[in-house]
């Protein structure tokens, strides 16, 4: 059967497959086949092992086992996000039952393999891992430049793009803030040319991405 290759990597830094089995030949299969499509990765015999290496800075996802000595994979994935460690997971193991997979899957697990797995079947998880850890950066690294851009604002108009988003026209902004009709559209289109809203539907699209609504 014919392997087929990750998707080409986007620009940016190239993806790494970290991988956590304590057994080695299973890590020295799995980084042979990660090479063999030009994946890089990063190979644990234990969730300690791994944690005591900083996390490099490109997306990737996580081929975790299920059952280790010490620490279950399962009981890693429960305290991953805890960790601040948000990478997709992809369990492997030998010795798994529904039970185990109804509850990786739960919590987000993007696959759970019995070995011996297929290993078109895993490169699919990993791909789709990667592309989910991508997307996750992706919106990550908007949000945070609208963060900046929010960050510049002045107080006033902080104040009137919340008003704005509250659906309040601009002769009720003037009477909330006690200014003039005159000053509330002034401040509302610099919000507006900051923000880089293209429509008042944007802005509100972009104070809800800042400000999510409470559930």
């Amino acid at each position: 059967m014919t392997i087929e290759a990750i998707a080409p990597a986007e620009d940016g830094p190239a993806p790494i497959v970290h991988i956590v089995d304590d057994d080695a030949s299973v890590r020295a299969g799995l980084e042979d086949l990660l090479a063999s499509v030009g994946i890089g990765c990063r190979a644990f015999a234990s969730t300690q092992a791994f944690l005591a290496h900083a996390l490099p800075e490109a997306p990737g996802c996580l081929v975790l086992d299920v059952r280790m000595p010490g620490q279950s994979g399962l009981d890693f994935q429960r305290q991953m996000k805890g960790l601040g460690i948000l990478l997709p997971v992809i369990f492997i193991t030998g010795h798994g039952d529904i039970a185990m997979a109804a509850r990786a899957m739960k919590a987000g697990a993007i696959e759970f393999l019995a070995k011996p797995f297929d290993e078109q079947a895993l490169l699919d998880a990993i791909n789709a891992g990667i592309a989910r850890d991508r997307a996750r950066r992706r919106e990550e690294a908007g949000l945070a430049q609208l963060r900046g851009l929010h960050h510049m604002l002045t107080n006033g108009e902080r104040e009137v793009m919340e008003l704005v988003a509250q659906g309040l026209l601009n002769k009720q902004i003037a009477a909330r803030l006690e200014v003039s009709e005159v000053t509330v559209k002034v401040r509302r289109g610099q919000v507006m040319r900051k923000m880089n809203a293209r429509s008042l539907p944007d802005l509100v699209r972009i104070h809800d991405r800042l400000f999510p609504p409470s559930e």
